[in-house]
């Protein structure tokens, strides 16, 4: 399954890299982007989950090496431990399947063909987390704040694809969500 959302994750990349543009533009765009969803704990323990990620987001960038990015998302990842067990016949698990949503801000170096960025805010992830770990057992739904930070490089002659990890720390649950993913930008504002 996993090859399959890495697959179509690229194609549609491919289709629309001559339309779109990075962040490393002034102007207004709308980015979307899609990956591997991943979920683990904070703690040590041996789980760690996968699924699917996607996000769209209204990019403002007043200058090429910043932007305000508010963003909508889903992340849906869950696993299970094949080893350790919490207590006799019950074993670690993790779950993260929530909408996002919040603002964040971006700092790129806008360097032609390659530009790394950073990204950082505050957002809400509405939705159901289960972190059961030898350490702590955690089950929540609802509205839980979470902070986004993602690490990533925009590529090609006018930056026109991303290629990111981009993670969402959830503190009342002890666990962060995230994603392995590929994006474009379709500006709205054509100079």
């Amino acid at each position: 399954m996993n090859k399959l959302y890495f697959s179509l994750i690229l194609l549609l990349a491919g289709l629309f890299s001559n339309l779109a543009y990075a962040q490393p533009k002034k102007g207004e765009f709308i980015n979307v982007s899609a990956g591997i969803g991943l979920v683990a704990p904070y703690d040590e323990a041996d789980v760690t989950g996968s699924g699917f990620y996607a996000q769209g987001e209204y990019v403002w960038a007043p200058r090429t090496w910043f932007a305000v990015r508010p963003y909508a998302g889903l992340i849906i990842a869950s696993g299970e431990s094949e080893t350790v067990e919490v207590a006799p016949g019950v074993k670690e698990y993790i779950k993260s399947n929530a909408f996002l949503i919040g603002g964040k801000v971006r700092i790129a170096a806008p360097i032609p063909y390659v530009a790394p960025f950073l990204e950082t805010g505050v957002g809400m992830s509405l939705g159901s987390f289960e972190t059961s770990t030898q350490f702590v057992h955690i089950k929540k739904s609802g509205a839980l704040v979470h902070i986004p930070f993602t690490l990533g490089l925009a590529i090609g002659k006018r930056h026109g694809t991303e290629v990111k990890f981009t993670y969402y720390y959830h503190n009342s649950v002890e666990q962060f969500s995230g994603a392995v993913a590929v994006g474009f930008s379709i500006p709205l504002n054509e100079d």
